[in-house]
């Protein structure tokens, strides 16, 4: 599939739709797009949409509005084959759940033929660029698409403008367990501790740590350094923490990172050897890997 079927600016559809944040988002699309009134009935969410969580309160703030003015911003739909719904929703599935909580049996939509590809593209891109996620579900909608679009992490940072380094970080939530992810998803937790507990020894325990005695993230990365961390920590780290400060070992995987682009991780032994892994999550990242080793970066 060719990366980016919409075009790196994504630009606006604001002669078929109006000015809007989210349309605003969506266009470089050259064919014309029609508004319509569709039938809630006939539409569907979409499997892969980002967002996961939608907030009982706002969507019955949401839903008054719209009894009181209706639907101001028409959602963008796909059509679909072999499925219950004739729709599916790429951006504004919260308008549509509220207008099904005020009763409405239709909503304004632009009907557009994407991929699913280019269908997760917007979805995400409306999202990261509303900041309607949460933390954890921004970790798993760029696995998603760089799993289902083989995209690298390079890839992802030209489409969504944000860099590199931010994408790795978020995407480490992954290795949080399902408890602590539950805690971020419901606000108990921000995104800034959960990074710090992504590369801790005990995330579930610090996580409670966190809320029982009011930590700020200062106090839980300091907690994060002076311990072990995850991946092998428990190999003797009092011979480990002499030959080698945890904080220095940290830093130069960080460096590491930061200059090629892949995970680093250092596993010291404690006769004082030890092993650099860099890990590639696709092809792209693995040839990139390769030849910067080759140019003896």
């Amino acid at each position: 599939m060719a990366k980016f079927g919409l075009g790196k600016g994504l630009a606006d559809l604001e002669t078929e739709a109006g000015a809007s944040p989210e349309i605003s988002t969506l266009a470089g699309m050259a064919d014309r797009v029609v508004v319509r009134s569709l039938p809630l009935s006939q539409i569907g969410a979409n499997p892969d949409q980002p967002r996961k969580r939608f907030a009982p309160d706002e969507l019955s703030d949401l839903a008054q509005s719209i009894r009181e003015h209706g639907v101001l911003q028409p959602i963008i739909v796909r059509t679909v084959t072999g499925m219950p719904h004739l729709y599916e929703i790429v951006a504004g599935e919260r308008r549509w759940r509220a207008s099904e909580l005020a009763g409405r049996t239709t909503i304004p939509a632009l009907v557009k033929p994407l991929s699913p590809e280019n269908a997760m593209e917007i979805a995400l891109i409306e999202n990261v660029q509303r900041e309607n996620l949460n933390a954890i579900e921004e970790c798993d909608a760029y696995h998603t698409i760089m799993t289902k679009c083989n995209y690298s992490m390079a890839d992802l940072s030209n489409l969504i403008g944000k860099s590199e380094s931010y994408i790795r970080n978020i995407t480490r939530l992954a290795k949080l367990p399902e408890k602590v992810k539950e805690l971020v998803r419901d606000g108990e937790l921000s995104a800034s501790h959960a990074r710090a507990l992504a590369v801790a020894e005990n995330p579930e325990k610090l996580a409670e740590d966190i809320i029982s005695k009011e930590l700020s993230v200062a106090e839980v990365t300091e907690i994060v350094r002076s311990g072990p961390r995850s991946g092998g920590a428990r190999r003797n780290n009092r011979a480990r923490a002499k030959e080698y400060p945890a904080e220095s070992l940290r830093k130069a995987e960080r460096e590491i990172e930061d200059a090629i682009g892949v995970r680093a991780h250092f596993s010291v032994k404690a006769s004082g050897g030890g092993t650099l892994t860099l890990s590639f999550k696709n092809v792209t990242e693995m040839e990139m890997l390769a030849e910067l080793l080759k140019q003896g970066k």
